[in-house]
């Protein structure tokens, strides 16, 4: 599902709260969040659920 060489990004959205996405090597996102969050730890731990493992 998710390969070893995908890039995990967190970053804020224009509005300061936090996302996720994931870009395979290739370049395409094949994955992001699909809400946004106050708390930078909660995003990663959303993250996680979603095959996030570092």
């Amino acid at each position: 599902m998710s390969g070893k060489d995908d890039k995990w990004e967190f970053y804020q959205d224009h509005s300061g709260l936090w996302r996720w996405r994931r870009t395979a090597s290739t370049g395409n996102i094949v994955g992001a969040s699909s809400e946004r969050f106050i708390n930078k730890s909660d995003c990663i731990e959303n993250a996680r659920k979603n095959g996030y493992n570092e």
